[in-house]
């Protein structure tokens, strides 16, 4: 063991052994080939001399695995590189889940797809009680599946149900809810961690087992279980888009979760999936989101604690909540407390949703403090401005905030649709503002614009500093040029115009939105109008789409006060913040759909021929990040030059 570059194996005098993790040259670890061949090996050495138990654990601060080696995948080109990856992983840990002595994953941090199968092909799981500790099998979002034992084991574990969700999803499982779901057999605060682990591993408790009923879902049932899950998929995926959730449902089913048993002619194979232009555009999307996150790495003298928010409506109260989930201490401020309060009601219904523990949103919410006086001004890392798209009121604004703001403070507008240019030109020194532009719902638009004005000097400084900050609160910053609309809403306007284009021709709302959702949107144009507000729609088309009349159609609404969700009424009724549909469209309309996309398209063309994004890629994450642009495409510059249109 002493040659080995990335595992260590070190024995106790009482028999237990460590098998600790700390691939060479990576602050993370990573499951590539060198990595797999030593664990082999390491497996050897315990099989010549057997432990009275063995226990995984990280020697990384970063976390647990983060999984596969991504490169290695990708260059596992062809259907027998791929194969063979799928053995080697396969192979492993059917011989780890078969050795004769008891096995225990000590899991702190991220765990995520080889890890989570290796931590399944164990006896027992720990899961140590901390905010970064997460459970995943992300294959899926990837365009593959769990082929390591993940298919076989996970539902044996904790049931079909809660398996095939977590594996269809892609989602994370924090450490309480993998102990309450019984895939952690324990979970435990750091400092127990490591004699906890030696108890639970020494102690002859039998593996957990499934309940009967359980038990009868992963047998006899399977078919009722697979039925279900198929009609769910069906509903948000399409299986000729994202061909991998149907292959886990089926090889789960029909092969034991066996990826190598699958018959390369059939369309849930590895062949298939390995081949299909999906899996390679979700792997060039999980790229594009890497190279967004390496945004505003190299400032580590900059550590926000204190974010001061002016502005306590939807957008600067759900920041604010944001900010305090991921740890910030928020001074909210606004000229109504009224609106403050209800800005931290709505942070605390917030909490408690994501924290699933009340004590933990308690003290989360301690950390969001009305401040209707602005006292919390001076003291502020970061200041975001999220008040009324005003050019006068924001230029007043911050001449206060510049008055009382500390030096080194980070001075942000969380602007739309105005120029920095114009809101700093009243500042006395107009280079410390930047545009810190947040989507809405925040908690669930992975995606913050980071704009960079014309007097915003050093630029890259003042941007690096701002994408620093959103990588701090775990989102993706996009550097843009300050420009009308910046990236995003600039190509959104000319679709949703056009989309209120078709109404006004007799096309139905409900065609509409059929059309974009079987293409591959989350949500179709119309709904997407109404949702944000038909008047916002009616300001950006002004200064976005150009000369010519708007919609009929919206300008009627607006003029009768039907400004959508909102206020109840749009193109469609709202109801419990839902639209009532007339009939459900017809959703086999590609030239339809094609229609509508083609001003996206031309405007995500434009804007990046104008520099006001870096490159293609780059427009690429934006959109698709940043509106949900259909991700099995690669985004709208990757499917313009596919030849998959």
């Amino acid at each position: 063991m002493s040659k080995f570059k990335h595992w260590r194996l070190e024995r106790e005098a009482d028999g237990v052994a460590w098998a600790i993790l700390d691939t060479a040259d990576s602050s993370t670890n990573t499951l590539g080939a060198a990595v797999m061949t030593e664990l082999g090996l390491l497996l050897d050495a315990c099989e010549r001399q057997p432990p009275k138990g063995l226990i995984f654990k990280s020697a990384k601060d970063a976390g647990f695995i983060a999984g596969a080696n991504i490169e290695e995948f990708v260059a596992s080109d062809t259907p027998e590189k791929a194969r063979a990856l799928i053995r080697r992983g396969w192979d492993t840990y059917n011989r780890l889940a078969a050795v004769g002595y008891p096995t225990l994953a000590l899991v702190r941090g991220h765990c995520m797809g080889g890890g989570t199968e290796l931590a399944l092909a164990c006896r027992y799981r720990i899961a140590v009680d901390e905010p970064g500790t997460k459970f995943a099998l992300p294959e899926v979002l990837l365009g593959i599946v769990p082929g390591w034992g993940g298919m076989l084991r996970l539902p044996q574990l904790v049931g079909p149900a809660a398996a095939l969700d977590m594996m269809l999803s892609g989602r994370n499982i924090d450490a309480k809810r993998a102990k309450k779901m019984g895939l952690a057999d324990e979970c435990l605060p750091p400092g127990d961690m490591d004699n906890a682990a030696r108890m639970l591993l020494l102690s002859g408790r039998p593996p957990r087992r499934l309940p009967f009923m359980q038990s009868l879902l992963n047998g006899p049932l399977k078919s009722f279980v697979a039925r279900g899950a198929r009609k769910q998929v069906a509903k948000r995926a399409r299986p000729e888009h994202y061909p991998a959730p149907y292959a886990i449902i089926d090889q789960w089913q029909h092969y034991a979760g066996n990826t190598l048993a699958v018959p390369a002619e059939r369309p849930t194979s590895l062949e298939a999936l390995v081949s299909h232009p999906t899996t390679r555009n979700l792997i060039r999307v999980f790229f594009l989101q890497d190279r967004l996150k390496g945004f505003g790495k190299g400032v580590e003298n900059f550590a926000p604690r204190h974010v001061h928010i002016v502005g306590a409506g939807v957008m600067g109260g759900d920041i604010a909540a944001w900010c305090v989930l991921r740890g910030m201490t928020v001074t909210l401020q606004d000229q109504s407390k009224e609106q403050i309060a209800a800005a931290i009601d709505r942070a605390a219904t917030f909490l408690e949703k994501k924290l699933r523990d009340p004590k933990l949103a308690r003290i989360a919410l301690d950390r969001l403090i009305a401040d209707p006086d602005g006292d919390g001004l001076r003291q502020a890392d970061v200041i975001i401005e999220a008040i009324y798209e005003n050019l006068a009121a924001k230029q007043a604004l911050f001449a206060e905030i510049e008055a009382h703001a500390r030096p080194e403070a980070l001075l942000a507008t969380n602007t739309s649709s105005l120029k920095l240019t114009d809101i700093a030109a009243t500042l006395r020194n107009p280079a410390r503002l930047v545009g810190i532009h947040f989507f809405n719902p925040v908690a669930k638009m992975p995606l913050v614009e980071v704009v960079a004005g014309a007097a915003t000097a050093p630029a890259i400084a003042i941007a690096q500093k701002a994408a620093a900050f959103v990588r701090r609160i775990d989102k993706l910053p996009l550097p843009v040029r300050d420009a009308p609309g910046f990236l995003v809403n600039a190509v959104l306007a000319p679709y949703l115009h056009e989309a209120m284009r078709c109404v006004d021709e007799g096309i139905s709302p409900e065609t509409i939105d059929a059309a974009m959702v079987a293409f591959g949107m989350p949500m179709g144009p119309i709904e997407l109008a109404d949702t944000v507000g038909l008047d916002i729609a009616v300001a950006a088309g002004r200064q976005l789409v150009g000369a010519g009349d708007p919609p009929q159609k919206l300008v009627e609404l607006v003029s009768a006060g039907h400004l959508g969700r909102k206020s109840g009424q749009g193109f469609y009724t709202w109801v419990d913040g839902k639209p009532q549909r007339v009939g459900a469209g017809d959703p086999a309309n590609p030239a339809l759909a094609q229609r509508l996309l083609e001003p996206l398209l031309a405007a995500t063309q434009r804007l990046v021929r104008e520099g006001v994004v870096a490159d293609a890629e780059l427009a690429d994450a934006g959109v698709i990040f940043g509106t949900g642009f259909a991700p099995y495409t690669g985004g709208p510059m990757n499917y313009l030059t596919s030849g998959e249109r």
